[in-house]
């Protein structure tokens, strides 16, 4: 076993990351009374899970027809997809543009008429520039959701920060911006965060799919609550389900995880552009899971643990450890250290000796674990409020989906802590911030023909 190799200080050291069920189960006790004060008339001002209302309250069923749009805004690129329903089978074509740094930080109006115009040019391309088509628009962004076609940002995230946008209707924003133009004719059906659509995308082929999570370069979950619980739907009567969108992302940040939290979560936090917000986010998701390991390698190494008291440039410089360098390391097998050894290489710690290989892959292991650990608690929580026989979870990001362990990790502790006689499946969205938001304006579109 190549367990010897690792340094008993470092796997002391490593248990600062390590959460027991007792102590997943309080993270539960305290995310189930944060979901309820979301729902809450009285308390959802003051809550920090907010829960919000999406205001879609019916899941595909098959029999959604035509042609449609769909815009996904969630990051540094963003998607225009165009989708073709047919009787069991879609054409899905798409095409990926960059925001620009200086957009990313500049204003509003600049953001959404680059958006436009790359929706212009896309639509010629595709030759449906002279078409009136439905648009679905995934903006995964933290959105009070005030109607189908009315959400308000509350704030940005992920290196955004464009000006006169929060606190403004996003979804005006665009419609604005596609009027200025005047070339082109875009029904705006729907907007959505990338949760909402990985549930809809699965829900297409898995009539069973009622909980969509994300975990990629942020992490959120949304679900299918009693209509009953909302306490503030304002939407039409009679349908007796909703789904919620949690924004679990900022669990913790009242000081709820602070039990958990270790000096390289404080680091990372400080050191953000949102200090003492998306707190759990932080634990769990790609931005931050490399930099975690970085700082747990950087104090290893300061101790003298790791690679002689040797560092480099590099190893010291902030953001340098990539998330996907730990699913490189990870996938490595017992005893081998080839991918470790080419990220040593690129981070200039060519000296590392075999045992640092072996603290290497055990800081990565223990990073990893938490955060399926605090997801698999989350998912947890949820399945035991629905409380209903079987759910499956529609999930999709770039940690859930590259990482080797993470899917057995989360489904070994979601077992251990989910009520007895719950069945529950994990299942791999494809695409759901895409297609999911095509299937959102297509439901929207197949509902208006009903009413």
């Amino acid at each position: 076993m190549t367990k010897d190799l690792l340094d008993p200080q470092i796997r002391e050291e490593c248990e600062v990351f390590h959460l027991s069920d007792k102590a997943l189960r309080e993270i539960m006790h305290r995310l189930h009374n944060d979901l309820v004060k979301g729902l809450g008339k009285d308390t959802h001002a003051n809550s920090i899970v907010k829960c919000w209302i999406t205001y879609i309250q019916d899941l595909p069923n098959g029999k959604e027809r035509g042609k449609f749009l769909a815009l996904d805004l969630g990051g540094t690129n963003f998607r225009v997809l165009i989708i073709n329903l047919g009787e069991n089978h879609f054409d899905m074509q798409s095409k990926i543009y960059a925001i620009p740094n200086h957009i990313m930080t500049g204003t509003g109006v600049a953001l959404f008429d680059h958006i436009a115009e790359c929706l212009a040019n896309f639509m010629k391309e595709h030759d449906v520039y002279e078409e009136r088509l439905a648009l679905g628009f995934t903006f995964s962004f933290p959105l009070k959701q005030l109607g189908l076609t009315k959400g308000i940002l509350q704030r940005w995230t992920k290196g955004f920060s464009c000006s006169g946008v929060v606190g403004e209707d996003v979804v005006q924003g665009l419609k604005d911006a596609i009027a200025r133009r005047g070339d082109v004719q875009i029904d705006i059906c729907a907007i959505l965060n990338d949760t909402t659509g990985t549930l809809m995308s699965c829900a297409w082929k898995n009539h069973n799919c009622k909980i969509g999570l994300i975990v990629g370069t942020g992490s959120n979950a949304c679900y299918v609550e009693r209509t009953e619980n909302c306490e503030l739907f304002d939407g039409a009567p009679g349908k007796p389900e909703l789904l919620i969108n949690t924004e679990w992302g900022a669990f913790g940040d009242d000081g709820a995880l602070d039990f958990i939290r270790t000096e390289f979560d404080r680091d990372v936090d400080a050191n953000s552009i949102n200090p003492g917000k998306q707190i759990q986010e932080k634990m769990i998701s790609g931005m931050y899971m490399g930099e975690l390991v970085r700082l747990a390698l950087v104090k290893f190494t300061k101790m003298g643990l790791l690679f002689g008291g040797r560092g480099s440039d590099l190893l010291f410089q902030k953001g340098s450890f990539y998330t996907k360098y730990v699913s490189e390391i990870e996938s490595d097998k017992p005893g081998d250290y080839s991918s470790c050894m080419d990220v040593l290489e690129e981070l200039g710690l060519a000296h590392a000796s075999e045992a640092d290989m072996c603290g290497v892959r055990a800081a990565c292991e223990s990073v990893s674990r938490r955060a399926a650990h605090l997801v698999a608690a989350g998912l947890a929580t949820l399945l035991n409020k629905m409380a209903e026989p079987r759910v499956t979870v529609g999930i999709d990001g770039s940690v859930y989906r590259f990482h080797p362990h993470f899917h057995a990790l989360m489904c070994d502790k979601i077992a251990a802590l989910v009520q007895p006689g719950l069945q529950f499946d994990l299942m791999l969205s494809e695409d759901g911030s895409g297609r999911g938001a095509a299937l959102v304006a297509a439901v929207a579109c197949r509902e208006q023909a009903l009413a």
